[in-house]
């Protein structure tokens, strides 16, 4: 049996996703920049896209940029945040996606501040430090912080973070890439200025995401060459990939409601039935928290011996069954997570800690079989 509980790496493509890219390829071609009629064609469905992309979100088709991904939206946001905008001063925190904080180090070497709210053991942003941060000086400031963090699943009170940036008038970005297409987000009410997405979180392609730039943002192109994006991202769209990103957006904005209680129940009875093999199994950060944290993964930490745990990982391959140890971002490396090393009390350390994310195509019977196999590591 095949098990894939890594959809915060990645997930499936819908069927639907892969029949409208494929009647793209095949059917519109043409250069959305060029004038002619192939060109026109490919222009059209572009822009009907951008259309419903920004209609989901409440958002103006303007304000949505085209981009590789959530990596390349972060990046671009963020440093022309600091070379368009005269940002000096950046607030962030420390459990941030790396596509966040490597660019925050590069700026760093470029004599931009940058300050780090404190985080709690579970994993959440501490307002008042936030708050304190933002009144202590005049300088231009722009908040940078995850939506819903990609290892342990906390989710960020949008609302309450943009209200705070507004009144000390400061930019607010946020890399969304694990909330959209799973929360309702509403652009025109929250005081949101930056936002990133990626497709392949909500069953899109890969390659392909999108930047929000709010319209009172006088940025500036972040890669040269052309006049693509409204001057904002040069280079030839990448039509397929956006036709499917909208396609699957569409679709599990949709179908969001039905879906979210379908994964909240996998959720729930994967909680339940880990309990009673391993009780005391510790849920990192709130990931057990319906309230505080995404209905699409558990961060967990298991008691068992490091002889047990050293073979672990080797199992649940073997038997077919895909997770993670944090961010699939750092997959092939020796480094332990940066956010559990936050957020987990030192006497857990010890423990494997493995991430179980799921999606609609998840059920219960390939939790059970998950659970016959690390009843086998039952100390």
């Amino acid at each position: 049996m095949e098990v894939y509980f890594d959809n915060a790496a990645t997930t499936p493509l819908r069927r639907e996703v892969v029949d409208e890219m494929r009647n793209c390829l095949l059917e519109t071609f043409g250069n959305p920049s060029s004038s002619h009629f192939y060109g026109r064609a490919a222009k059209a469905k572009l822009e009907i896209a951008r259309k419903s992309i920004a209609k989901h979100l409440n958002a103006m088709p303007k304000e949505i940029v085209f981009t590789s991904g959530g990596t390349e939206s972060d990046n671009m946001i963020i440093k022309c945040a600091v070379n368009n905008l005269g940002v000096s001063k950046i607030i962030s925190s420390k459990i941030e996606h790396h596509a966040v904080l490597h660019t925050l180090d590069d700026l760093k070497s470029k004599s931009v501040q940058v300050e780090y709210v404190n985080t709690t053991k579970d994993g959440k942003i501490d307002y008042n430090h936030l708050e304190e941060l933002l009144i202590e000086d005049d300088k231009k400031k722009l908040v940078t912080l995850m939506y819903v963090n990609n290892e342990i699943g906390t989710i960020l009170d949008l609302e309450l973070v943009g209200n705070l940036c507004l009144k000390n008038h400061a930019f607010f970005h946020t890399d969304a890439v694990q909330g959209v297409a799973h929360f309702e987000i509403n652009l025109e009410k929250l005081n949101i200025d930056f936002l990133s997405a990626a497709a392949h979180k909500f069953h899109g392609p890969k390659g392909i995401g999108f930047s929000y730039v709010k319209t009172t943002s006088e940025i500036k192109s972040f890669i040269l060459g052309g006049s693509q994006e409204r001057g904002l991202r040069a280079g030839t769209e990448a039509l397929p990939n956006i036709i499917g990103m909208e396609k699957a957006l569409s679709i599990s904005y949709d179908k969001l409601s039905i879906e979210r209680q379908y994964i909240q129940s996998i959720k729930d009875y994967f909680i339940s039935s880990l309990l009673e093999i391993f009780p005391k199994a510790l849920f990192n950060g709130c990931c057990s928290d319906p309230n505080d944290s995404t209905y699409t993964l558990l961060n967990i930490a298991l008691p068992i011996t490091n002889e047990k745990s050293a073979l672990l990982d080797f199992q649940l391959d073997l038997k077919g069954i895909a997770c993670s140890k944090g961010s699939a971002c750092q997959s092939g490396s020796n480094i332990g997570s940066h956010v559990l090393e936050e957020v987990q009390d030192k006497k857990y350390r010890s423990w494997p800690s493995l991430r179980f994310s799921f999606s609609c195509f998840n059920s219960k019977n390939e939790v059970d079989y998950l659970m016959e196999v690390l009843r086998d590591f039952k100390n």
